[in-house]
């Protein structure tokens, strides 16, 4: 893997390709993989130079939990590995299933519980970086500078160590950023979603990280005639395209790519090397 890095809170410094965990579970649809494949997927990941997982407790579906799947892998963990977990008005995962009016997540007591909970099925004492989780069904107007001064009480306790928000607008950015200390940004952005450019644009300035979830489309995978005529340029899929323009595309953008499958992980980290040409930026610019 490339050793491009970025540097969370100038003190956890991670490739800039890391995993997403949420494909291992099936949660909140589809088809987990078996629990031998989920768990060679995340030795590969640690093995190819993966040294950042995202994950959350509510990753949880059918008896298979994605923080569960994380320890039984890889504890004791290497010394370099960052878990970036998150909270928010889910706190376990059939909470989807629930009205809005029963998701408590974003409470002081459903906070400290989501919390707590992600402590205790990582096995550690304190939370790399918790992302708190904005927008969820119902809760768009919820009080994010409430939920952002009940993490820092629990960051100040020694329960976790960073914060970052995701799904979140810039407004709602910079009303964050007026109560904590931001080191990552987690929000919907690739090739074919773009509202986020300016956000991308501003975190860097501002030494955030941005991380795009759904970087290759999510559960609408990225299909357009540009990015298959630049991935048979290069010999590569498509979703190699779009994870390289992602990573072109600004220093302080982050990849969490998420899989069920060991040769979409190779190919995804493998991404980290392709280097686009000039041409095929202004290519997959002009078609945008």
């Amino acid at each position: 893997m490339t050793n491009e890095r970025w540097t969370l809170g100038e003190d956890l410094a991670v490739n800039r390709l890391g995993y997403g965990t949420m494909k291992l579970t099936g949660w909140p649809r589809g088809e987990a993989p078996a629990r031998d494949t989920a768990m060679a997927i995340l030795r590969r990941a640690v093995d190819l130079g993966v040294n950042h997982l995202d994950t959350s407790n509510y990753y949880a579906r059918d008896g298979v939990s994605a923080n569960e799947l994380i320890r039984t892998a890889l504890h004791p963990y290497p010394d370099d590995l960052v878990i970036v977990t998150k909270v928010g008005a889910l706190v376990e995962g059939p909470d989807i299933t629930l009205p809005p009016t029963e998701q408590r997540g974003l409470t002081p007591d459903g906070l400290r519980r989501g919390i707590e909970a992600n402590l205790r099925s990582l096995g550690v004492d304190r939370l790399d970086v918790v992302n708190l989780r904005m927008g969820d069904r119902g809760h768009t107007d919820a009080p994010l500078e409430g939920a952002l001064e009940t993490l820092m009480s629990l960051r100040a306790e020694g329960l976790v160590r960073h914060i970052g928000v995701s799904n979140v607008s810039p407004e709602q950015v910079d009303r964050a950023r007026a109560v904590a200390e931001i080191v990552c940004v987690q929000n919907l952005y690739n090739i074919a979603a773009r509202d986020d450019d300016p956000l991308v644009d501003t975190c860097a300035e501002a030494g955030i990280a941005y991380v795009p979830f759904f970087p290759v489309g999510g559960f609408q995978p990225l299909t357009a005639e540009h990015l298959s005529a630049v991935a048979s340029r290069h010999d590569i899929t498509v979703p190699q395209v779009a994870l390289a323009w992602l990573l072109a595309r600004s220093p302080n953008i982050v990849l969490i790519p998420g899989t069920s499958s060991l040769a979409h992980l190779e190919q995804n980290i493998a991404a980290a090397q392709v280097r686009l040409t000039e041409d095929d930026l202004a290519l997959l610019d002009a078609a945008r």
